[in-house]
């Protein structure tokens, strides 16, 4: 018997279960595949808050706290467990092909400066000369100084390495098959494995895109889907950058394991998370319209995987209407590294306190009606 079960063992769930044993709180986490094995181990880890944000607002302001949680947290993780999670001041720098790019770019700059990071605008001249292998094409940039990248595979294995310390319980290939119920709470999940019945008083459903088939066995519908994204690698010697080089038609980021990411398709498709020759091609077509040495470079890997969406692209997390026992994290898109720790935090909170330090209302399933 626990104090928490955790159905999901991506970043979410796995922060979710470090933060709890830190409060104190028995848990046990069970994920049908392995741990990090769906969107959490195919994300690049850019550590952006701008990139999703439109605005001023409260996905911003989680975002912004999204990213400030990581230095401490990735130190504490690494003298925990002895894991690296490769957290790197890695610059990202935004490069705009036209006029109109440009325009909008300065537009965004004048509520972005008000978030305290360093924000540096840039000519062409200027930002070529910080990476001499950027398209002849681009008209102008901004630098910023303060967005960080991780390795979401090490930190989720770094999570779940402090969580067992502190006494969580992990199960991995260990599928939810069912609930049970008794006067209005869940009580226990059916699982698929030898564990048979797993007890606890108080669940978190934080299964990416396959939560609502959870959720709906328990009777609420959450609008939650699965977004297809492709991605593919060149080895860091074709264009050795130094900075993460983004643009509305993808982006780059140089890897600690000597590679360069190019990403990534946004495709709604289902449940078919693999990559196909169109999505392939449109990604190699990006990472050469910023990086024309790329052209005929070789291609030394290329993955797919099915992030969590919905449709005012804010996650949803709080309680599971109706059941006063049950919790949901889902949703987070293309943010969930960023946010998987501060929304792990929050559910800590509030699962055992009762309330968290940043309001959770706008990331409540109600808002949909």
């Amino acid at each position: 018997m626990s104090d928490v079960a955790i159905v999901g063992g991506g970043v979410i769930g796995c922060a979710a279960a470090y933060y709890l044993t830190k409060a104190g709180a028995s848990v046990t986490l069970l994920e049908r595949g392995g741990l990090a094995g769906e969107a959490t181990g195919a994300a690049a880890g850019i550590l952006a808050p701008l990139a999703e944000s439109h605005g001023p607002g409260p996905f911003l302001d989680l975002a912004l706290a999204g990213l400030r949680t990581f230095p401490a947290l990735t130190e504490t993780l690494r003298g925990e467990t002895g894991l690296d999670s490769e957290y790197l001041s890695t610059p990202i720098l935004r490069v705009a092909f036209n006029e109109d790019e440009e325009r909008e770019m300065g537009e965004r700059l004048v509520w972005q400066r008000r978030t305290g990071l360093a924000l540096e605008r840039l000519s062409a001249e200027e930002a070529r000369a910080l990476e001499p292998r950027l398209s002849s094409r681009l008209v102008g940039a901004v630098l910023s100084s303060n967005e960080r990248q991780v390795n979401p595979g090490r930190l989720t294995q770094a999570l779940a390495e402090a969580a067992r310390r502190g006494g969580a319980t992990l199960l991995p290939a260990t599928a939810v098959t069912g609930f049970r119920r008794r006067a209005g709470r869940v009580t226990g999940v059916s699982t698929s494995g030898g564990e048979g019945v797993v007890q606890a008083d108080s669940f978190l459903l934080a299964a990416g895109p396959w939560t609502p088939s959870l959720s709906r066995r328990l009777g609420v519908d959450l609008p939650i889907v699965p977004m297809r994204g492709q991605m593919l690698a060149y080895s860091l010697g074709s264009a050795n950058l130094r900075h993460i080089v983004w643009s509305e038609g993808g982006y780059m980021a140089p890897k600690a394991g000597g590679h360069l990411f190019a990403g990534a398709t946004v495709e709604d498709v289902g449940f078919r998370p693999r990559t196909t020759r169109a999505g392939l091609a449109r990604l190699r077509a990006a990472a050469s319209a910023l990086i024309p040495s790329l052209r005929y470079a070789e291609v030394v890997s290329a993955w797919a995987a099915l992030r969590p969406g919905t449709s005012d692209g804010r996650p949803i997390i709080g309680p599971l209407p109706g059941w006063p026992n049950v919790y949901v994290a889902g949703g987070h898109f293309r943010n969930g590294i960023l946010l998987g720790p501060i929304t792990g935090k929050l559910i800590a909170q509030l699962v055992t306190e009762g309330k968290t330090e940043t309001s959770l209302a706008p990331f409540s399933i109600e808002r949909f009606g």
